[in-house]
């Protein structure tokens, strides 16, 4: 059910509160662009500098400027499992779709803590959820042996697969029935090759046409036009984490008018050599730039 474009949103802010405006002319040219859900408070969303009230607000205004034309997903999970599940409920409470739930980061649990965790989740909140591996966040690479064993769960419906590896997608396609999404932008082309059905993307915040461009040509046969679209999205799907996400996004956001270029600390915003980078990036892609004086080039 989360096949195609999701995009994991990053959270507007402005003088350190939520830019609630920003919010939902940000989350109208998302769903414009194309995508298939929106995946709300997630690691591109600045989820662990939020507070409860914020994400609460969050996911009403996200609902609202969405108005039934995406899918939406909430980013729930944390390093503490009793906190996963309160979040997932508040998500469950709002009307979202589903919720997406990283692997624990920090405390790196075993494999029989993974299974445990998801169970729990699933256990606990009647709710579609998809599983994150990203173990370059998290410390913890969710092998595929453990992935079998949390796809028996009936409510774990997908997996987004950031560990970089496309044996392990191949793997866990062999193995189960569950729907995977890149993690990586920049092997989506690759993993839909091997049977991913979709991405959670980064990149299409800011070019979510091209991504949906990308995933149709795949779709319909056209390997040569998939190609020069990935291609000519490469250079700026890279741009986007010369520094840590979300900088180098927001930073893009900023320059084309639909966000402020504000983050929470310990985030900052990028250098001025990477955001020159990013917009640079950005031009090879085919995306409009505002000059300071305001025309499009």
């Amino acid at each position: 059910m989360f096949e195609g474009l999701s995009v994991a949103l990053v959270t507007p802010f402005k003088d350190g509160a939520l830019d609630e405006p920003a919010t939902e002319r940000f989350v109208d040219f998302v769903v414009r662009g194309g995508a298939d859900a929106l995946v709300v408070a997630g690691t591109t969303g600045e989820a662990p500098a939020l507070t409860r009230d914020e994400r609460r607000r969050l996911y009403a205004l996200v609902k609202s400027a969405n108005g039934g034309r995406a899918r939406l997903v909430a980013g729930t999970g944390t390093n503490v499992t009793r906190d996963t599940i309160e979040l997932t409920a508040e998500a469950r409470s709002a009307g979202y779709d589903g919720a997406m739930i990283v692997v624990p980061y920090y405390n790196k649990p075993t494999p029989a803590g993974l299974v445990a965790h998801f169970t729990a989740v699933a256990k606990a909140v009647d709710l579609p959820l998809i599983a994150y591996n990203v173990p370059s966040r998290t410390g913890t690479n969710m092998l595929p042996d453990t992935v079998v064993r949390i796809a028996q769960l009936d409510s774990v419906v997908a997996i987004k697969e950031a560990s970089g590896s496309l044996d392990q997608v191949s793997a866990i396609r062999a193995r189960c029935d569950l729907t995977v999404l890149s993690g990586d932008d920049s092997l989506t082309l690759p993993m839909l090759a091997v049977g991913a059905r979709g991405v959670v993307s980064v990149v299409g915040n800011v070019a979510p046409r091209a991504m949906r461009d990308l995933l149709s040509a795949f779709a319909e046969g056209r390997l040569v036009d998939a190609e020069a679209i990935h291609r000519r999205l490469t250079p700026l799907m890279r741009a986007l984490f010369l520094e840590s996400n979300p900088s180098p996004t927001k930073s893009l956001l900023a320059d084309l008018g639909i966000v402020v270029n504000e983050l929470r600390l310990p985030l900052v915003p990028v250098e001025p050599a990477t955001a020159l980078a990013v917009r640079d990036a950005a031009k090879v892609a085919g995306i409009l730039l505002p000059d300071p004086t305001g025309v499009a080039r």
